[in-house]
């Protein structure tokens, strides 16, 4: 009964709100984010919890003030995101705003490949579908399984139809690795949300002064293809969303791959946070992400960086 509540849920929100006037569509979100908030429930708890690692120095108030506009944010992405199918090319390129567009472009043109990587940040859907289109680099993704299966469905057939490949990290017969590995090769685009360990044995690093994991798959297939790791982050301003490509992490010279992964992960981590310390209120995290949260998770340890590369 509860998964058909939660897909009836979002289809209802796909079917109605995209057809809401836009100032009505911002002031529900706003209203649902405020009731949200003021509730205080468990994601709105760890929001706070994993802000207050981002900002050590807030004051109770000010963290509550910051949760609040972040999930006034947060909901905006699914404002947006019930929105996108019905928006046009030109809606999609009035809402982007993007620096640093030549490290994308300079690496596609050069038939490398690319892998783009970001954390949980702004509206990702959003930047995928600008870069689908305005761009003109249709890319590979890869989605969480979701329960129930039928709105694991329905976010494949949403992404899909905003012009991406979309592959299941679980429950399929399909390598995701393989087939990120062999759309590099062929001089293709990867997009991965990476600040995340979905997989509990991600790549130790240390994120805001404590140890934590992320995946390693962005740093591990640009090893393996030769493709650009370029770090993404994403960030409301007004009513556009702005979006900075940064230069891309090379492989480090001279160090085993495995020290090189973990150099190049720990690379991403520090690019994102110092985003994130930028745009707190943006970055969509509502779980549990340093394993210090985590009871009976032991916390990674993370060598200093001339250890590793030694």
């Amino acid at each position: 009964m509860r998964d058909k509540l939660v897909d009836g849920a979002y289809a209802a929100g796909w079917a109605t709100v995209k057809l809401l006037p836009e100032p009505v569509a911002r002031a529900l979100g706003n209203t649902l984010a405020d009731f949200t908030w003021r509730r205080q429930g468990k994601g709105v708890r760890q929001l706070e919890a994993n802000l207050r690692r981002v900002r050590p120095g807030a004051s109770p108030a000010e963290l509550r003030e910051l949760s609040r506009a972040g999930m006034r944010s947060y909901l905006r992405y699914w404002m947006e995101s019930f929105r996108l199918p019905v928006w046009n090319d030109r809606k999609i390129a009035d809402s982007m705003r993007v620096d640093g567009i030549e490290h994308l472009v300079a690496a596609m043109e050069s038939n490398r490949g690319a892998v783009l990587a970001l954390p949980h940040m702004g509206n990702w859907d959003l930047a995928g579908a600008w870069v689908v289109r305005h761009l003109g680099f249709p890319f590979t993704t890869v989605a969480e399984r979701l329960k129930p299966e039928s709105l694991f469905d329905r976010f494949v057939a949403y992404r899909q139809g905003l012009g991406m490949e979309v592959l299941a990290l679980t429950g399929s017969d399909i390598s995701v690795i393989g087939t990120l590995a062999r759309r590099l090769r062929a001089g293709k685009l990867v997009c991965l949300v990476g600040d995340r360990d979905l997989s509990e044995s991600g790549t130790p690093v240390e994120f805001f002064g404590e140890a934590a994991r992320m995946p390693a798959g962005p740093a591990a297939l640009a090893q393996q293809t030769g493709a650009a790791l370029l770090p993404a982050s994403l960030w409301y301003e007004g009513a556009v969303q702005r979006a900075r490509i940064h230069p891309p992490i090379e492989v480090p010279p001279e160090v085993d791959r495995r020290t090189a992964k973990a150099l190049m992960t720990q690379q991403l981590a520090d690019v994102w946070a110092a985003e994130i310390a930028e745009h707190p209120q943006d970055w969509h995290m509502l779980q549990k992400f340093w394993p210090a949260d985590l009871p009976g998770r032991p916390r990674p340890a993370v060598p200093p960086t001339e250890e590793i590369a030694s």
